[in-house]
């Protein structure tokens, strides 16, 4: 156990205050989420007047984000057979926060779910609760073993990884990847989001009362494209958007572009074959593994 705790902290160099930050994020991972949680919705029904907190908030965003990703790139990390190491400013096209945007893989192989604190802290139903999961070796290890009992952590196959995440997806889920500098400034953590149950997505919500250009998420990179020919006009797409950016008007189909994350709900649910993700230049770069390492290698 020591030896794992060891090696989980040594990432973070002589920072030490981060390696303490990184245990405990982890270890109190629930009280910790639960009390970011309530903190930022007591400060946004209070203090959303309050100037200084809006530079507080973007600074902490650019600390500890997300990225959305598509059911198909969320596939590609959970199949990763090799490690992955990409670094420096240029993941800034991907993850547009000024900290925490390397993706880092240590032995993907090794996979790891455990309850969600987000769900917890907002009363999810218990089937929904073991959707956090973990890629990567130090830290999905650390979680089995020393928060197994504490939040039912466990290892799981990449076949379980991948059943998790369609079967969340299914139900209307988006998938996000998360980044933190406390945590090593890299991603591993992937989770199953719902806009009622989510912490991130909420905090979203409440960090637009100071300003409406705020965000914890970036966009997965994706513009829809519909294939009026095959659209049934079911309303399937606009149902399962949780952004408002599918809407039919006076029976016509509507799209607004800056409203889309890219999660690729849309293109799952519908029921027509009628949608399909295109990169979308105006918004950051997909979170697709087999194009960062294209750019790598070019």
């Amino acid at each position: 156990m020591l030896r794992l705790t060891g090696k989980l902290l040594r990432k973070h160099g002589w920072r030490l205050d981060r390696a303490a930050h990184n245990y405990i994020y982890f270890v109190y991972y629930y009280p910790y989420v639960r009390t970011l949680y309530h903190l930022l919705r007591v400060l946004a029904a209070r203090f959303a007047w309050l100037r200084p907190l809006r530079t507080i908030i973007r600074m902490a965003f650019d600390r500890y984000h997300a990225k959305f990703l598509s059911g198909s790139d969320a596939r590609k990390i959970l199949t990763l057979d090799e490690d992955v190491r990409i670094v420096g400013e240029r993941n800034r096209d991907i993850v547009p926060y000024r900290y925490a945007h390397s993706v880092i893989f240590n032995n993907p192989g090794y996979i790891a779910v455990m309850d969600c604190p987000c769900k917890k802290t907002l009363g999810a139903t218990v089937d929904t609760l073991s959707s956090c999961i973990c890629v990567g070796e130090t830290t999905a290890r650390f979680w089995v073993e020393r928060l197994g009992k504490k939040y039912n952590a466990r290892r799981i196959s990449r076949e379980e990884a991948l059943s998790i995440v369609n079967r969340f997806r299914g139900m209307g889920y988006v998938t996000q990847a998360f980044f933190k500098v406390a945590t090593g400034g890299s991603t591993g953590v992937i989770c199953n989001c719902h806009p009622d149950t989510c912490v991130s997505l909420k905090a979203t919500v409440f960090a637009r009362r100071f300003d409406p250009g705020l965000s914890m998420a970036a966009d997965a990179g994706y513009a829809v494209h519909r294939d009026s020919a095959r659209c049934k006009h079911c309303g399937a797409c606009a149902a399962v958007c949780h952004f408002g950016a599918i809407r039919f008007v006076d029976g016509e189909w509507s799209l607004d572009r800056e409203r889309c994350a890219g999660c690729g709900l849309c293109e799952e649910h519908c029921t027509g074959n009628a949608i399909s993700l295109i990169i979308d230049p105006g918004k950051p770069l997909p979170l697709d593994i087999d194009l960062i390492r294209g750019r790598q290698a070019g």
